[in-house]
């Protein structure tokens, strides 16, 4: 790993609080610097589940960012983020210049509609909210209902109960990237 940056991906709105927080501070405590991007910059609205909550600036846009300045990617979930993410090419492009990085890439809940359509779930393991198993799937992946799965340098998980796994396989396989 060359730096430190950890990579959030979000759209303006429609983003699952504490999918983007949690992660967020566990990076922050294992002393990681989190990035936010989103397609428009400016701020970005978040949710508990279908009401609003707090709001947190975007540091960049994401069509403005450089893969090579981030260790790796974070794509929190709701329904509405990833919807919206997945119709911008900036977003879909650097999430598929990632993955085929060999970077981490962590996504949960809804987020691997992102993942399907940068066209990266094919022949790979995920996991995901349970409605997109049927998306998942026809896109080439396997699904699994399993609180967090690792295949490669993709890490997904289901829901927010699941964020204790998912931060902690994010932070291991950032570790992992440090040591190579």
């Amino acid at each position: 790993m060359t730096n430190g940056k950890i990579a959030f991906l979000t759209a303006a709105e429609g983003v699952e609080r504490v999918e983007l927080t949690d992660p967020w501070q566990a990076v922050t405590d294992a002393g990681y610097t989190p990035v936010l991007l989103s397609p428009d910059g400016g701020e970005v609205q978040l949710f508990d589940h279908l009401d609003k909550a707090s709001t947190q600036q975007a540091d960049a846009k994401v069509s403005a960012a450089n893969l090579d300045d981030f260790a790796a990617l974070v794509l929190p979930g709701g329904v509405a983020n990833p919807d919206a993410l997945r119709q911008d090419e900036d977003a879909v492009r650097f999430v598929r210049q990632f993955v085929t990085s060999g970077k981490p890439v962590a996504a949960i809940c809804h987020a691997p509609w992102v993942l399907i359509e940068a066209d990266v779930v094919s022949g790979r393991q995920v996991t995901s909210w349970p409605s997109l198993q049927s998306d998942l799937s026809n896109a080439g992946g396997e699904w699994l209902d399993q609180s967090v799965v690792i295949d490669g340098n993709l890490i997904t998980s289901r829901k927010p109960d699941d964020l204790p796994d998912f931060d902690k396989e994010l932070l291991r396989a950032l570790e992992s990237a440090t040591l190579t």
